[in-house]
């Protein structure tokens, strides 16, 4: 398993209320920026400003002086990692983003880590990739049959070979806890695509930041 990736079932709250990651290949963090950017819900184009180097308590500092309080703007902060860049969300961004199949046009690849962890339904861990504006994988994190995801959903040549790594790995499992499931599933995932996410650099460290706001 990608251990490089399932910390995040671990620390869940990187963002507060919990994470919202999408990582690209063949997209540059500036690219991958804009794209997001263009997938906000809110009324209007957005567009990315850069803010400096920040951590991510620093970025929610920041927009709190910006807009009030944090809730009410979209931050990320931007990094790479061997062939992969990332995009890791702060503020409001809980239902305000899109379907991530336009941020993979044009021959990338997407994936999407994201987990609204203090929602009050709940809603389960969920996971998507995408690649040239298609859908090859998706389901929940939490393997629980939740919100309309009895196994998982995409292209017939990737989501079945998924499905697989998954019972290889003894998923789902009703006996083992949610964390430990969620923890396992992320580490099928990065391994089964081939990516990774560092945690000093997200939990601790400064990394180019941006605000999307509107134009």
């Amino acid at each position: 398993m990608t251990d490089e990736t399932t910390w995040l079932a671990d620390r869940q709250s990187i963002a507060f209320g919990g994470y919202h990651v999408v990582l690209a290949r063949g997209l540059d963090t500036q690219e991958l920026a804009k794209r997001l950017a263009a997938t906000l819900l809110y009324p209007g184009e957005h567009i990315v400003v850069p803010v400096g180097d920040h951590t991510g308590d620093s970025l929610l500092e920041l927009m709190d002086e910006n807009y009030g309080d944090y809730f009410d703007g979209v931050g990320l902060r931007l990094g790479s990692v061997g062939d992969w860049t990332y995009a890791v969300t702060y503020g409001g961004w809980q239902g305000e983003f899109g379907s991530m199949a336009p941020v993979s046009s044009d021959g990338g690849h997407v994936c999407l880590l994201e987990y609204e962890e203090e929602n009050g339904k709940p809603v389960p861990p969920q996971f998507g990739y995408f690649h040239d504006g298609r859908l090859l994988a998706a389901f929940n994190l939490h393997l629980d049959g939740s919100w309309g995801y009895e196994r998982v959903e995409g292209d017939p040549a990737t989501a079945p070979r998924l499905e697989e790594q998954l019972t290889a790995a003894g998923l789902p499992d009703p006996e083992r806890n949610r964390r430990e499931i969620h923890r396992a599933a992320l580490g099928v995932v990065g391994e089964f695509f081939g990516f990774s996410l560092p945690k000093a650099p997200i939990v601790s460290g400064l990394l180019p930041a941006v605000l999307l706001e509107p134009a």
